[in-house]
């Protein structure tokens, strides 16, 4: 009756309710509590088991036996711990490689009690309590807590991992990072590596991102399958990964392994019956004692990824200072492109377009300038890159469409004018819409305005291209294919979409009439727009040679410096003078020999 007692006060907290039986008063009584006793030990779901001061089993549970395959002869009363170790051991069921040192731990002396887990040989995890109890004796408890520690361990691993490819997430990354960086400040050297996918988001509009998911893991693969175990390989976001790589002597440690990464995650990849190719960039920085910090670090890579993919992706680059300067100008350019549209910075200027029939202007294309307070004039090709890329252009593109057909009415003769559509507004913003707003704000004519888009735009099979396109064109608006010749320019472009116009680069302009490459292409793309009944535009004219062979090889019209360059609106009459005087010029200097088309 007195182990029973002692069993109650090893395991009752404070506050247990604990149901007593007065056996002196009731002996009959006795007998049935050892059996409720029993019942209750062999329902519990803890194995349980009471030792004297001998080691010696004083009672046993049904749990504690199956919980390690013993039968009830090998735990009966009497039988010592060191039996009981062994029989287990039998059964290949203990804890560690040493059954010897594991009985020797289990039969040790102690004095106070403790909680502890143990891992078995055949994998389970095994919480084991043991209370002492006043006769010197001890009471022990086990629980199986396998799944509870799978469990754990699986919210552990959630937590540090990404959950589709299983590699390291950001959270760890920055652990891993601060623990190389501290080897770094003692004299180590490593690398970062910084990956971004190129061309990962057209095949999730393409596929969708069941697809896309399948292709990500795949790459998780490839990259843990080309780092060394040494190497920390890390998802950081959607497409963008990182590899910290330990035990770098040189730089060129890190650009063979960038190179090894950019080759094998170029290869195809087969998802879902699906062959797909993409490709990665990569930004490498190098960690010394100089740069242990990982803030500078990271972004050093990153500065380092930009440059990669500026200068045509699937390559790599090293940071250099330089880069950082670059990147705090094109940071200033952002900040200043969001500011001007509202100051009302940006500024159309007009460049005419010359109709070869009449040998006078029939348009003006459009073209955007900044009025920068600190730095004057700014042309496009330095600002529309980083708009496009922050998505800026949208709205700017909208002012210009609005500011177009507003000048354009305001014209002295009902003149055409163009306007360049960026690829960026068809991919993300509603161009159908724009155009028909400032057509219904302006009040022009449809018939006079003329909407460029360039043939990289066709590459997109992700955007309902052609739709919006002949939505456009059923408003009364002329489509011009602007740059033709230097893309991908497939004919199929020319009759699968609704173009009114061919305009053709002045890179084949620039050499004529020496160049017999460009001359063959001028005389091509102007022979197929007459068979199409397309108007053909070359562009970039400058010299009286140049305009001449337009003219002989059946160009419809011209663009460029030799009639004027873009000006600002209120320079339109001196433009049309300008153009005026040169046609006559033009004219006179033939000797009125002007071929008609």
């Amino acid at each position: 009756m007195k182990n029973l007692n002692s069993i109650r006060d090893a395991f009752a907290a404070p506050g247990d309710a604990v149901i007593h039986c007065n056996c002196e008063k009731e002996p009959n009584s006795l007998e049935l509590l050892f059996q409720y006793q029993s019942i209750a030990m062999d329902n519990m779901t803890q194995g349980l088991c009471l030792f004297d001061c001998d080691q010696r089993v004083v009672v046993c549970n049904r749990q504690y036996r199956e919980l390690y395959g013993l039968t009830e002869a090998q735990v009966q009363p009497g039988t010592t711990l060191e039996m009981i170790c062994r029989a287990r051991i039998a059964k290949g069921i203990y804890c560690g490689n040493d059954p010897e040192a594991y009985v020797a731990e289990r039969t040790a002396p102690f004095a106070d009690g403790h909680d502890r887990t143990q891992r078995l040989t055949d994998g389970r995890t095994i919480l084991i309590r043991r209370r002492p109890m006043p006769d010197g004796g001890w009471l022990t408890t086990h629980e199986d807590i396998t799944d509870r520690c799978e469990a754990e361990a699986k919210v552990s691993f959630m937590a540090l991992h990404d959950g589709l490819t299983g590699l390291p997430n950001r959270t760890q990354f920055h652990n891993q990072l601060e623990e190389m960086l501290a080897r770094v400040r003692r004299g180590a050297r490593a690398g970062l590596l910084w990956l971004d996918l190129d061309h990962f988001k057209s095949v999730n509009d393409t596929y969708g991102h069941p697809i896309g998911d399948a292709l990500l893991q795949e790459v998780a693969r490839r990259i843990r399958g080309t780092t060394r175990e040494t190497d920390t390989a890390a998802r950081l976001s959607g497409d963008e990964f990182a590899v910290l790589q330990a035990q770098v002597r040189t730089a060129s440690d890190c650009a063979a392994l960038a190179q090894r990464l950019i080759s094998i995650l170029s290869e195809p990849y087969s998802i879902s019956g699906h062959l797909i190719m993409i490709g990665v960039s990569v930004g490498i920085a190098i960690a010394d004692q100089e740069n242990s910090e990982a803030d500078s670090l990271m972004r050093s890579a990153d500065l380092a990824l930009y440059t990669a993919k500026n200068e045509g992706r699937g390559t790599y680059r090293h940071f250099a200072t330089e880069m950082d300067i670059e990147m705090q100008e094109r940071r200033r350019i952002e900040a200043d492109l969001r500011a001007a549209l509202v100051r009302g910075e940006f500024q159309l200027y007009y460049q005419p377009i010359m109709d070869l029939r009449k040998m006078a202007p029939c348009g003006f294309e459009a073209l955007l300038r900044w009025n920068h307070p600190q730095f004057g004039v700014v042309p496009p090709l330095n600002f529309i890159p980083i708009a496009e890329e922050t998505g800026l252009i949208l709205p700017i593109t909208e002012w210009v469409l609005h500011q177009a057909c507003n000048d354009a009415v305001s014209w002295s003769r009902p003149l055409s004018v163009a306007v360049n559509l960026s690829a960026a507004h068809f991919r993300h913003g509603n161009p159908v819409q724009s155009v028909r707003s400032a057509l219904e704000v302006s009040g022009l004519d449809p018939v006079r305005l003329e909407v460029e888009i360039t043939e990289s735009l066709l590459l997109d099979k992700t955007v309902p291209i052609n739709d919006m396109l002949q939505d456009i064109k059923r408003m009364g608006v002329r489509i011009s294919m602007d740059d033709f010749g230097t893309g991908y320019s497939s004919l199929s472009y020319l009759t699968d979409f609704p173009f009114d116009k061919i305009k053709i680069d002045r890179s084949f302009v620039k050499d004529l009439p020496a160049g017999k490459g460009s001359l063959a292409v001028l005389r091509s793309i102007a022979g197929l727009g007459f068979s199409l009944g397309m108007t053909t535009t070359a562009e970039g004219v400058e010299t009286d040679e140049q305009l001449s062979v337009a003219i002989s090889e059946g160009c419809t019209e011209v663009q460029g410096y030799y009639f004027s360059p873009p000006r600002p609106m209120n320079e339109m009459a001196e433009t049309l003078k300008r153009c005026a005087d040169k046609c006559s010029g033009y004219q006179r200097q033939r000797s009125g020999n002007v071929k008609v088309v």
